[in-house]
């Protein structure tokens, strides 16, 4: 029987996964360069430059709130805004760090179906004001997966682009679930990234299985000058950057980072599955990447929390169940015949 708990409540909640571990006790050997002049750094960033087909610089940093504050205050001044999708975790759970980091930049909200920005709504930010009393929108930051764990498609993001590139507007994403996206479509990450028009990434490792890691990669390497100031101004230089890096290093080779992406969408799959099959569950997003969004009914919802399953219901309209690397498919079991009503 599988002890019920936060195993569902978000993909942070798994721990390092074994091959990470690994990397960062090889890291562990001898004496190396501080400050990312090591081996393991020089590896991984040349990893990171083969994957997206193309020369990019590549950055680590700690958080996925310090990659995304950093990357947007790169790309725009206190008097640019920001257009994000209303969902967007930029906009909901970043503490206003996007506006501390860029010293005011204001976020503008797009609307749009399923987590996406609808490329009619946010030429309408760009344009519907141009005088010197509005902060001129300098950014689009798009999600991968989006907040509802969907998926933006090449075209959907090359359609976004060309909607935004003739107003001078950077496009900037954040990838805190990247990996599940690209182990979702059929298309390499150059196509969903710079060949689409994402000139800035931010590649969640911590999500990934990795230990407190993110990588900021500019495939516009003139919107880079100086990014290693500012993340040394933020505290986000790591003096001990190979154990941070040898993970990249280690999850990167042999698609060791795709298999567990898609090992985690293929169980939020029979995760959907098995909800959708109980009489009064209502799945509220198409389940594209490791995120299962559905609308309990009482009783379902019930008998989850008294059997001690955790999940969070704070956007999306329902309860939101996360799937990871070390999620098992009997932790879907369990969860499953909870919600049922029955033991397995």
């Amino acid at each position: 029987m599988i002890a019920p708990g936060c195993q569902f409540a978000s993909d942070n909640t798994a721990g390092i996964c074994p091959e990470a571990w690994e990397a960062m006790a090889e890291a562990n050997q001898g004496f190396h360069s501080s400050y990312g002049d090591d081996p393991f750094t020089r590896k991984a960033c040349d990893q990171l430059r083969d994957l997206f087909e193309t020369d990019c610089d590549v950055y680590f940093v700690f958080t996925g709130t310090a990659a995304n504050a950093l990357a947007l205050a790169s790309l725009c001044q206190s008097y640019h805004s920001v257009i994000a999708h209303q969902a967007a975790h930029v906009e909901t759970d970043e503490c206003g760090a996007p506006e501390f980091f860029s010293n005011g930049s204001k976020i503008l909200l797009a609307s749009g179906e399923a987590g996406k920005c609808d490329v009619v709504d946010v030429q309408r930010l760009i344009t519907q004001r141009k005088d010197l009393h509005y902060p001129k929108p300098k950014v689009l930051s798009v999600s991968q997966s989006t907040e509802f764990g969907t998926i933006y498609q090449p075209s959907e993001l090359q359609t976004l682009w060309d909607g935004v590139k003739g107003h001078c507007v950077h496009l900037h994403m954040d990838g805190a679930r990247f990996a599940n996206a690209v182990a979702s479509l059929d298309a390499s990450p150059a196509d969903i990234t710079w060949r689409s028009g994402v000139e800035v990434l931010c590649f969640g490792g911590t999500k990934m299985g990795m230990a407190m890691t993110e990588a900021v990669v500019f495939f516009n390497k003139s919107l880079s000058e100086d990014f290693s100031w500012r993340c040394k101004q933020a505290g986000q230089l790591n003096s001990k950057m190979r154990f941070a890096s040898a993970q990249w290093h280690r999850l990167l080779e042999n698609g060791l980072w795709l298999k567990h992406a898609r090992h985690a969408n293929e169980l939020a799959q029979s995760l959907a599955r098995g909800l959708q099959a109980i009489a009064g569950v209502q799945l509220l997003h198409e389940v594209q990447a490791n995120a299962v969004f559905a609308k309990l009914t009482p009783e379902v919802e019930t008998r989850l929390r008294e059997a001690g399953w955790k999940f969070y219901q704070f956007i999306g309209g329902g309860a939101r169940f996360m799937c990871s690397w070390k999620t098992t498919q009997a932790d879907v079991d369990a969860l499953l015949a909870d919600a049922a009503g029955f033991s397995v």
